[in-house]
């Protein structure tokens, strides 16, 4: 084969691997320039086509996305952006923030006002033809995000859409044009909209169920609590006005980023089955107790129903007092993302407005915390708080007044654009579905909540259900699916639905059981093996210690075995052996888990399971240990997280106190 017979063959080969004629052709160029023949270099026709792929590759990728979107119609590049648009839709579970005027290096496009609303609209048909809509956020003429930290003169709106006033120096603005814009997959069926779980908590009349009230019902508080009745459950609850039990309630986006609101649907009163066929995206608000007494209940809520972030309240008045450190560690030891939100900023003055936030500033930044504090007063700073929020060191913070409506624009805005860490939940393993409540309902039957923590489940499936008090599992049908109220044919890993069971009697369920794969190894146990990191404790742990233990929806005493250390102190880690009390649960290696008994607190995650035929750890016979600061610790445990200076915040009293263990000196603690 003569050199031009093989370009011609090349050419023809390169088109038919649908590759544009004119990248063919500069290929075809690039060989015949070459001068290589396949007969001279003895290595036939495909080093040919490798070189013309690898010359062809390097072309595409000198190709910027400014010159893809100004360009559109030549060869694919259309379809290059179609393809850029779903990868960013499908890593962020049918929504994604769009930076237009920046490249992936970081250098600006330089887009004039023409090509800006050019490649706008080339982005609308693109995000179109994936049944998305493009939204603008905020549009800017200087290529850095404009935040509080880096602005000179700023003024925020208190609009519905909140947008930046700003006066800059002359300098830092451009003639170009930058934006971000929101693209968000269309409404459409139930079992697609995209959910996030957040978990209200705060210290009690921290204005944790007024402000939910203001969010989802459309309509500011009168300063009585007109706002939360509507949110309680229980009679005694509207008489007192404090929340006694795990309260839901939702809040849903359109594709465009407007909330759901009865003016839009034109109804006098919201349901939930009128919120989510006109929403893309949904947000599930667990609003949970903040008074002492209910403290169980508020650790199953956070541990149980898989919270993706925590709102933490603040009275601006009030500070930081009461249950208000005691929920930051927990959101902290279960590693959940927290944003802060300071209430009531209308009826406080400006001193103990300012008080309260140093000290909120001193906790987050304390060794316990290590994070970042950020006031959010501006569109740019909910857009970069958003987009590093699943960082987990970033602390966004808003001061809001449910009364006059100040700082909630923003708060609404940061909710829009929030989303999710997608890396926790996978639908392609099998069926595991955590229950977190049971009811019975007429003419239906028994009814389980929960979250799909893995897999799919369809309506007719058959899934073992379990363990009961021996540690059996059943099989059981699903008759129905519901989420948020309305019927759906399947549900998936990361999604919260309720399922209508077939032959089952609700008395045989409980909270903590779980629903697994026909075919999957079933298996619950009395006793496991578990790092632990004890961040507060009044004196010492020993053997026989009984403790209460929240493992996901597990939520059972155990009593401790063994142990690798004599005694265990505040601080101190070490691999237990636990034994349940009552009967059996179903735990999975690698699970977080927390233990409480009074003021004593512990984090830990499991590691080891027992079955009865397992041979149980000797640890007066194990010798391999490391020594630490004088402290022996085995190895495996410095995995763990040092949450050790946690104990200090976890502890609800702020005076200095004398903590006292046998065989000890008073040693002297801030709490």
């Amino acid at each position: 084969m003569n050199s031009k017979a093989a370009v011609a063959d090349l050419v023809e080969k390169l088109d038919s691997a649908s590759l544009n004629s004119n990248a063919a052709s500069i290929a075809a160029q690039t060989i015949a320039s070459i001068g290589l023949k396949s007969e001279e270099i003895g290595l036939g026709f495909d080093v040919e086509y490798d070189l013309a792929r690898e010359d062809i590759f390097s072309i595409e990728k000198n190709v910027t996305l400014k010159e893809k979107l100004l360009h559109r119609n030549e060869g694919s590049y259309f379809s290059d952006i179609v393809r850029l648009v779903q990868g960013r839709l499908d890593q962020g579970n049918g929504e994604t923030l769009f930076e237009l005027g920046l490249e992936d290096d970081g250098s600006s496009m330089r887009l004039t006002s023409e090509e800006f609303e050019k490649c706008k609209s080339v982005l609308e048909e693109a995000a179109e033809k994936l049944s998305a809509k493009l939204t603008l956020i905020h549009k800017r003429h200087t290529k850095q995000l404009r935040t509080t930290s880096n602005s000179e003169f700023e003024t925020v709106s208190t609009s519905s859409q909140p947008e930046i006033t700003k006066t800059l120096p002359q300098s830092s603005t451009s003639k170009f044009e930058f934006a971000h814009f929101l693209i968000r997959q269309i409404e459409g069926q139930v079992e697609n909209i995209l959910e996030l779980r957040i978990a209200v908590v705060g210290n009690v009349d921290a204005g944790k169920s007024t402000l939910l009230g203001v969010l989802t019902k459309d309509l500011l508080d009168d300063g009585r609590g007109k706002a939360r009745v509507n949110l309680f459950k229980h009679k005694h609850e509207i008489e007192s006005g404090r929340t006694s039990s795990v309260g839901m309630e939702i809040m849903g986006f359109t594709s465009d980023g407007t909330i759901v609101t009865p003016k839009m649907i034109e109804k006098q009163k919201l349901q939930w089955e009128d919120i989510c066929p006109h929403s893309s995206k949904v947000l599930t608000f667990i609003d949970l107790a903040g008074h002492e007494r209910y403290l169980k209940t508020t650790v199953f809520g956070m541990t149980g129903c898989a919270p993706d972030f925590v709102m933490l309240m603040i009275g601006a008045n009030a500070g930081i007092i009461g249950m208000t450190k005691e929920h930051l560690g927990l959101a902290l030891a279960l590693q959940v993302p927290v944003y802060i939100v300071i209430t009531k900023i209308d009826m406080c003055p400006s001193n103990i407005l300012e008080s309260t936030i140093k000290q909120l500033v001193k906790i987050l930044k304390s060794n316990g915390c290590r994070k970042i504090p950020m006031f959010v007063r501006n569109v740019g700073d909910v857009l970069m708080t958003a987009g590093n929020f699943v960082s987990e060191r970033i602390c966004p913070i808003f001061q809001v007044s449910n009364v006059s409506g100040e700082g909630l624009p923003l708060l609404k805005l940061f909710l829009n654009v929030l989303h999710a860490n997608s890396g926790k939940y996978n639908s392609s393993q099998p069926v595991e579905y955590q229950i977190t409540d049971t009811f019975a309902v007429p003419g239906v039957g028994t009814v389980v909540s929960g979250t799909v923590t893995n897999g799919i489940v369809h309506q007719g499936d058959i899934l073992l259900l379990g363990p009961d008090f021996t540690g059996a599992f059943i099989t059981t049908i699903v008759k129905s699916i519901q989420r948020k109220r309305v019927n759906v044919p399947v549900a998936s890993a990361g999604q919260s639905a309720t399922f209508a069971l077939k032959k089952v009697k609700r008395s045989s369920i409980r909270k903590g059981m779980v629903m697994l794969s026909k075919n999957a190894d079933a298996r619950a146990v009395m006793e496991f093996e578990a790092e632990i990191l004890v961040l507060y404790h009044s004196t010492t742990i020993s053997t026989k210690y009984q403790t209460m233990v929240h493992c996901g929806v597990v939520r059972q005493a155990a009593k401790i075995l063994g142990m690798e250390k004599q005694i265990l102190r505040t601080g101190d880690r070490a691999l237990v052996h636990f034994r349940f009390m009552q009967h059996p649960e179903y735990l999975k290696i690698g699970t977080r888990l927390l233990f409480r008994e009074g003021r004593t607190k512990g984090v830990g995650k499991v590691v080891r399971v027992f079955s009865e035929l397992d041979i149980k750890p000797d640890y007066t016979d194990r010798k391999e240990m490391t020594e630490s600061d004088g402290i022996m610790t085995p190895p495996s445990v410095s995995r763990l997280d040092s949450r050790a200076d946690l104990a200090g915040m976890l502890s609800s009293e702020v005076t200095r106190q004398t903590v006292k263990g046998p065989g000890t000196t008073g040693i002297s603690r801030t709490s």
